[in-house]
């Protein structure tokens, strides 16, 4: 079955552009011109990705990507913003709010397919089966869940390949460019400011729990996770 791609973009032209692309790499394309239209989409059926542009009619693509990443139909649902703007400020923005990918525009469908590419081979991965243990914490790999004694953490699909990392690779100091390369792939697209913005999320996930120190800055170097605190 082919992926299904949802695009919210009120620009109508560049709409097709994107939907013309995806047809030609073997995509299913779904379109929607706001937030209505989006959440429409959605419930009809859950896509494999969305493309989500910042600036659209009523609510902005920011208010979407949060209200998506509470939900639990959308929560793993990998999202790459589309935005014309493109400072740091507005890029930290978005992935706070969950996205896992940011692209400025304007952008060649080449690199658009290149990014879907990326974003897909990162969060559609298997990851195995068993469970993973470290402190209060456990992963259960093969229903994708982790819990912290016998609570359920929500948590979005990048914190949690980061965390699945750290636990796995104990008490090791990583760098950013090695969590980069590690947990999003060696073909990654984002910058290295990426991996602190994760790493701010997992500890906030992991906070009501008390776990949240378990994940450790080491000055100059980079993060460790360790059950030593």
């Amino acid at each position: 079955m082919r992926k299904r791609i949802l695009i919210v973009e009120d620009e109508p032209a560049i709409r097709d552009m994107i939907a013309f692309a995806l047809r030609k790499a073997e995509y299913e394309p779904v379109h929607a011109g706001d937030a209505r239209e989006a959440l429409a989409q959605i419930a009809d059926r859950a896509p494999d990705l969305i493309l989500l542009d910042w600036m659209l009619p009523g609510t902005s693509g920011l208010e979407l990507a949060r209200r998506w990443r509470r939900e639990g139909i959308t929560r793993d649902v990998p999202i790459i913003m589309l935005t014309a703007r493109g400072e740091e400020n507005d890029r930290v923005s978005g992935l706070d709010a969950g996205v896992d990918d940011y692209m400025v525009k304007p952008f060649s469908a080449r690199e658009l397919m290149a990014r879907i590419r990326a974003v897909m081979r990162r969060t559609h991965e298997e990851t195995g089966e068993g469970t993973v243990e470290a402190g209060s914490l456990r992963i259960d790999v093969a229903a994708h869940r982790v819990f912290a004694g016998n609570d359920p953490i929500q948590i979005g699909p990048t914190e949690y390949r980061l965390l699945h990392f750290f636990m796995t690779h104990p008490e090791r100091v990583y760098s950013r460019s090695q969590l980069l390369d590690s947990v999003w792939g060696g073909n990654v697209y984002v910058e290295e400011r990426t991996v602190d913005v994760h790493i701010r999320r997992l500890r906030k996930t992991l906070e009501p729990h008390g776990a949240e120190a378990l994940v450790q800055t080491v000055r100059g170097s980079g993060y460790r996770f360790s059950t030593s605190v």
